[in-house]
Parts: structure tokens; C-alpha cells; sequence
């Protein structure tokens, strides 16, 4: 089955992004590389993004497994 078309109006402005902040431990977010999750490193926590919107809840979250924050980390330090 095809992926349908991503929408231009769910998709997530990159100025918007660098204001964004964990809402736990107010440190900064990484998109995720499939551009689904925005991901709290400090918090080992990843919110959802659904329709563009990200949903920057804890009841939201996802814990985030520590190999996943150490690929983030190496590819946030190249």
C-alpha cells in the first residue's frame, strides 16, 4: 500500500522547531529522522507530531530506549 502525499500544511516549519523546548525539562528538541516525533534527549522522551501539530504532552510521550538517545546523540554531535 502507497504512503499517501504529505499535506504542505502538516508540515513543520523549521524557525518553529528551534523555539520549541521539552516541556519536562525545557531543554531543546530533535526531530526524529522520520519526522514523526520530536525527541527530549534529557527526558528520554519522544511526543508525537500528528498533522504537523506537535503534541507536546506527557500523557503523549513515548519512552525513548537508550540506544535510540546514543544514535541521536552521535548525530547531533557530527
Amino acid at each position: 500500500m502507497a504512503e499517501s502525499p504529505v499535506d504542505p500544511r502538516h508540515i513543520i516549519d523549521r524557525q518553529v522547531l528551534e523555539m520549541l523546548v521539552c516541556p519536562l525539562t525545557k531543554t531543546r528538541l530533535t526531530l526524529s529522522s522520520d519526522h514523526k516525533e520530536l525527541i527530549s534527549i534529557a527526558a528520554r522522551l519522544a511526543f508525537p507530531i500528528v498533522q504537523g501539530v506537535p503534541l507536546l504532552s506527557l500523557e503523549e510521550a513515548r519512552n525513548v530506549e537508550p540506544e535510540e538517545i546514543q544514535a541521536l546523540s552521535k548525530k547531533s554531535a557530527d
